[in-house]
C-alpha cells in the first residue's frame, strides 16, 4: 500500500474520527478508501449513463414532453410532493 499525507480542516478530521469511533470503519484510512471507491463507482455509473444517452440518438420528443414524463415518473415513485 502507498502512503499519502493529506491536510484537512479540523472539522473534516473530526467527522472522519466520528465515523471510525461509531464502529463503521476500523481506521481513517479505511473510511477514506471507502469514500474513494464509492466516488469511482458513481463516476463510472455517470459515464455509463452519459454513453447510453449519446448512443440513443436525438429524441423526437419536445422539451415539454420530456419534462412531463419526468414529473410522471417522479410522482409514481413518490418523489414529488404536489402540495
Amino acid at each position: 500500500m502507498a502512503t499519502m499525507t493529506v491536510e484537512l480542516p479540523e472539522t473534516m478530521k473530526g467527522w472522519i474520527e466520528e465515523q471510525v469511533d461509531e464502529g463503521g470503519y476500523a481506521s481513517a484510512s479505511e473510511y477514506l478508501a471507502d469514500l474513494i471507491r464509492q466516488d469511482q463507482e458513481w463516476l463510472e455509473e455517470l459515464r455509463r449513463i452519459a454513453d447510453d444517452g449519446l448512443a440513443s440518438g436525438i429524441s423526437t420528443k419536445t422539451v415539454d414532453e420530456i419534462f412531463d414524463g419526468a414529473v410522471k415518473r417522479a410522482r409514481e415513485r413518490g418523489l414529488l410532493n404536489d402540495e
